[in-house]
């Protein structure tokens, strides 16, 4: 036999694959939760409508609030025409989270200072989870934008439609504004069996019987109150505990 030609050895190298465009890319992060964010906002847009506002309240209120669970209290807080400190006030204690979330969050790969505002003011839960994780650290500015646009959109859109079709559901169809309460539950529920921190649940659990006995009418603001208050005093114990484990050492 005759043994190959070295012609005949010789491959021509295989070039790369293009990389896939910001927004394909985007396209493709953002789907799982897409699948979780658009129902959620459709029964956003029923509870709306269902609650005596006009369908348009669901595309302003997912539109310039965009806050998760602050918009399913905001629509309560309209209908009951609370006062609009403590309206401030509820909004301060539910997102004070997302002073947490900007110190990790990756705004310094956003380059231009339009694309800083939006991804500030778009920076949600879920978009923290994705864009802070192992495999988003190669991610580019604008793929980290376009994540956040196409999540948004996923609400407004899921919400306006919910809105336009809540007549179709029935009047006294209960359980919508639970919603929200039910994915957070979920998600309360992970976090636990991903890290078995009992006290944290406890202190949830007493702060909101606390809140429910002495003040029923203002339960949520009080119990908000007092978790944040525990576990500020529950770090500072935690310092204080190693503090004094350092110096005996």
């Amino acid at each position: 036999m005759n043994a190959p030609s070295a012609a005949a050895e010789v491959r021509p190298p295989t070039a790369p694959a293009p990389p896939p465009s910001d927004v394909r890319a985007a396209l493709k992060d953002s789907s799982s939760v897409g699948l979780a964010l658009f129902p959620l906002g459709i029964a956003f847009g029923v509870l709306v409508v269902h609650s005596g506002l006009d369908w348009w309240w669901a595309s302003a209120i997912t539109a310039f609030v965009y806050a998760g669970s602050l918009e399913f209290l905001l629509v309560g807080l309209i209908t009951a025409a609370t006062p609009l400190a403590q309206v401030a006030l509820t909004a301060f204690l539910v997102n004070f989270r997302h002073v947490f979330y900007a110190l990790s969050f990756p705004l310094h790969r956003v380059r231009s200072r339009a694309g800083k505002v939006y991804s500030t003011y778009t920076m949600t839960d879920e978009a923290y989870a994705l864009t802070t994780g192992e495999s988003a650290q190669s991610w580019s500015g604008r793929r980290i934008v376009w994540l956040q646009a196409l999540c948004q959109v996923y609400w407004v859109v899921g919400a306006t439609l919910g809105a336009l079709c809540g007549a179709l559901v029935p009047a006294r169809l209960t359980g919508l504004d639970f919603a929200l309460t039910a994915l957070f539950v979920v998600l309360a529920v992970d976090a636990y069996l991903a890290k078995r921190d009992i006290p944290t649940p406890v202190l949830a659990l007493v702060c909101a019987l606390a809140a429910r006995f002495l003040l029923p009418g203002q339960m949520l603001l009080v119990a908000l109150g007092l978790f944040t208050a525990g576990l500020l005093a529950r770090r500072a114990l935690a310092a204080r505990g190693m503090g004094e484990e350092a110096a005996r050492a």
